[in-house]
């Protein structure tokens, strides 16, 4: 009977670990708990992100009816600090701090953006709406304001942070890592999508109030959370008088390094191809589709689900020594296949082949999102890890933000060229402008494997050289029989 409950006992640890998402990324050195209270930065990520662009994009178009190239415009200036990613994330690989801290103080530093910004939003927001008897003037500065330091705290904690969870994860556990902190990020994103979408289901100015600032709240209490007793403190780096290197040599010397150049123009390119879909697929499904919001709504949640698919499946191969570099290449395959579903759907007038368009658009993204990272993870030194990876982000958010941009500008020109009748009678229909679109984002990612091609034959070089350099990680404690 004894033997009977250890073996049932030992089958059901072992299960977890291959069945349950994620579980196989806690390590001796990053337990679960740590490691998951660490990616709670990802979570006020995402609702930072789902504020901007879905709640307070809506808001500020209906409900207080500010101009729409007012908001385009305010919604642009998060975008302005992107570039500087690298250069956060490099000044955090140098800091001098008494407290024997690097990445803390910045993390902390962003947090505090994120929530002073968040505190004015919503007073400056009525204000930019005309409800006042004061300049104007004023308003638009002060949202100016709140947006650029949301901007400046999103961007700052989320490069920094990730940089932290590279300090902390052995090498075994990173893809693993990396696939729990992009998953924290979707599901921070979708639980906030609902909670904004049911606390301002009446809107009131008064909700809106509450609704944003206490979402300031909730950054704080999250990101505290996530940086308690994470980083160990350092003496060393406390001392002032050693010689700190400057940025341009730093980025000299790193972008002279196995092909960075090439890694980095890979990953704008595969994110823009991505992200240009990101503000027409609903309104396509439902103008050109006749989708009702619901059906549209379920179709977006298919996109997070592909998504969380494409970083498991990421995952289990980069931990069994695949290239980081062959694992975004399929990523931008399979988008390319992706959006020829979605071009067709509409021909054809099939609304299950746009939905496996969406579903495959969220699996690519996922494969690519992750290989990007980690490969920019893997090949950064310890004394780096902050540039690399804000290298990789800045590369990302910017080429995500210019995309987004372009794709409305395409999107409406092309429409209205079309229904001139400039491209034919076939094609004067309000489809054309939307197919224009994702078949600008199939060239992006045709370009996107041009540009990784050479990244993946240098891997094999380098494997078929030395092979025991390669050899599949398997997580510490498990065998093939499960937990040891």
């Amino acid at each position: 009977m004894n033997r009977a409950s250890a073996a049932l006992v030992q089958g059901i640890m072992s299960i977890g670990p291959r069945v349950l998402p994620f579980a196989d990324a806690a390590t001796p050195e990053l337990p679960m708990s740590r490691l998951l209270r660490l990616s709670l930065f990802q979570v006020t990520v995402g609702m930072a992100a789902v504020l901007l662009i879905g709640t307070l994009n809506r808001v500020m178009i209906v409900e207080l009816t500010v101009p729409s190239w007012i908001v385009a415009g305010m919604l642009s200036l998060p975008l302005l600090f992107a570039p500087l990613r690298a250069l956060v994330g490099f000044r955090s690989d140098n800091h001098r701090s008494v407290l024997g801290w690097r990445r803390v103080p910045y993390i902390w530093f962003g947090t505090m953006a994120q929530f002073g910004g968040f505190a004015i939003m919503p007073f400056a927001l009525l204000i930019l709406s005309g409800d006042t008897t004061g300049p104007l003037w004023i308003g638009q500065a002060a949202a100016a304001l709140a947006f650029l330091l949301v901007g400046a705290g999103l961007h700052t904690v989320q490069t920094v942070g990730l940089a932290l969870a590279t300090d902390l994860a052995p090498e075994r556990a990173r893809p693993r890592v990396v696939a729990l902190l992009c998953a924290m990020l979707l599901a921070g994103m979708a639980v906030s999508a609902v909670a904004f979408g049911i606390l301002l289901a009446r809107f009131s100015e008064v909700r809106l109030i509450q609704v944003v600032q206490g979402a300031a709240v909730v950054t704080i209490l999250l990101n505290c959370a996530a940086l308690w007793k994470q980083e160990p403190r350092n003496t060393q780096i406390a001392d002032k008088s050693a010689t700190r290197p400057r940025f341009f040599d730093a980025w000299t010397d790193f972008a002279a390094e196995g092909r960075t150049r090439r890694r980095l123009v890979a990953t704008a390119l595969g994110t823009a191809g991505f992200s240009m879909q990101d503000i027409l697929l609903e309104p396509y499904g439902g103008k050109i589709l006749h989708l009702p919001v619901g059906a549209t709504t379920a179709f977006t949640a298919m996109l997070a689900l592909g998504g969380g698919a494409g970083l498991t499946l990421a995952a289990r191969r980069l931990t069994r020594g695949a290239d980081a570099h062959r694992v975004a290449g399929l990523g931008a395959l399979v988008g390319i296949v992706a959006f020829a579903c979605v071009i067709f759907s509409a021909p054809i007038d099939s609304r299950p082949l746009f939905g496996l368009g969406v579903a495959l658009i969220g699996f690519g993204g996922g494969l690519f999102a992750h290989g990007t990272l980690t490969a920019s993870m893997a090949l950064a030194k310890p004394e780096d890890r902050g540039l690399a990876l804000g290298a990789w982000g800045a590369a990302q958010a910017t080429a995500a933000g210019l995309a987004i941009g372009l794709s409305g500008v395409v999107n409406d020109l092309g429409s209205s060229l079309a229904m001139r009748g400039v491209f034919g009678e076939a094609l004067a229909n309000p489809v054309t402008g939307y197919t224009l679109v994702y078949s600008v984002e199939v060239i992006l990612l045709f370009a996107t494997l041009v540009s990784i091609g050479p990244l993946v034959r240098s891997y094999d070089q380098a494997r078929r050289a030395n092979p025991s350099e390669f050899a599949p990680t398997i997580p510490a404690g498990l065998n093939s029989g499960g937990l040891r």
